[in-house]
């Protein structure tokens, strides 16, 4: 089996026997590293002396005394968003449980950032065994914005980074490639379209998330998808869903829905409700898909034999930010389960 995705960083935890990702010391020793944390030359000797401690133990308790000891309160603050971050995870004691309790609880004090890191390692857990990698580039949407081109009626997804990554440099010239001109050498930067023939391109370059993806309906990557979605669903609520592309949502028994952005929330409750969507509201959603619960009883009433819409949507800046804990906070469950 390839490996994929290294810098998710799965070499640092461990999967416990229900599957889930284990805190380690490993781990925290990761984020205490951060440019934001780690000492620089103009650090004081107490906040060297507190790194020092903490990569030893990266467990240790450390008052908030200690911290105002800290000659740069920046980097007392850095550590206090550290150390909060740290406690919900030893709460846990794995990634995913911290994570399931901070969506579940709103929790915005901890930076998108580490949420988005969250995701990217467990998206990786969650695909470990697959071999599909048009499956696991559609699952970096989880984790990563995306960029959408609708030229020609296409739906083509680009990573948001490095298109602006690009953009800053030099200007895009299209999403097939990236040509970089200045009176310095020339700096290439390629986004090659993964399709059938190409796509054992990713094992290389997997990090890198800089393939382009065809999202349009019957397109690979929209199965894929989907397929990422059933995995994560059943991953975390050990539920198991199917779940299907969709053109259009014409269903007179409308019951639910999720939209996995706060676009397409936006605009699927406005359908929902029977609204007027503003003028381009509905050329913005990417993709629609069908859920349907195995077991019936796992849901409310109400949901019993009906399907759930699902609704992917790219901003007004043609950015497509995906909100995965959508499919875990909006499900049509009891509110004992």
């Amino acid at each position: 089996m390839n490996d994929f995705w290294k810098s998710a960083g799965m070499h640092l935890v461990e999967v416990n026997k229900e599957g889930w990702l284990a805190l380690t010391p490993d781990f925290l020793r990761a984020y205490y590293t951060r440019p934001e944390v780690h000492p620089i030359e103009t650090s004081c000797a107490e906040e060297v002396k507190l790194f020092e401690d903490l990569m030893a133990d990266p467990f240790m308790e450390v008052p908030k005394e200690r911290l105002k000891t800290l000659a740069d309160q920046d980097a007392a603050y850095n550590y206090e968003v550290i150390l909060g971050f740290r406690a919900r995870l030893m709460d846990a004691g794995t990634v995913e449980g911290a994570y399931l309790k901070m969506m579940r609880a709103d929790q915005a004090d901890v930076p998108p950032v580490f949420i988005d890191q969250m995701v990217h390692l467990i998206v990786r857990n969650i695909l470990k065994d697959c071999g599909d990698p048009i499956r696991l580039r559609a699952g970096e949407i989880f984790f990563r914005d995306q960029s959408v081109s609708t030229d020609d009626g296409m739906i083509m997804l680009a990573d948001e980074e490095i298109v602006s990554m690009h953009a800053a440099s030099g200007g895009l010239g299209g999403l097939g490639q990236l040509l970089v001109e200045s009176d310095t050498p020339l700096r290439r930067v390629e986004l090659d379209v993964m399709d059938e023939d190409n796509k054992n391109l990713y094992w290389e370059r997997s990090d890198r998330f800089d393939m382009v993806v065809d999202f349009r309906f019957t397109q690979p990557a929209l199965d894929a998808f989907a397929r990422v979605i059933e995995a994560w669903v059943g991953h975390f609520l050990n539920l198991k869903v199917r779940v299907e592309p969709r053109q259009s949502v014409q269903d007179e028994q409308w019951t639910w829905h999720i939209g996995l952005d706060r676009d397409a929330t936006q605009i699927l409750n406005a359908l929902y409700e029977g609204k007027e969507l503003a003028e381009g509201d509905g050329e913005r959603i990417v993709a629609l898909f069908r859920m349907w619960v195995e077991d019936e009883a796992a849901v409310i009433d109400t949901v019993r034999g009906k399907p759930i819409y699902l609704g992917l949507a790219m901003s007004e800046d043609r950015i497509v930010k995906m909100k995965p804990q959508n499919l875990l906070t909006n499900m049509p469950l009891p509110q004992d389960a």
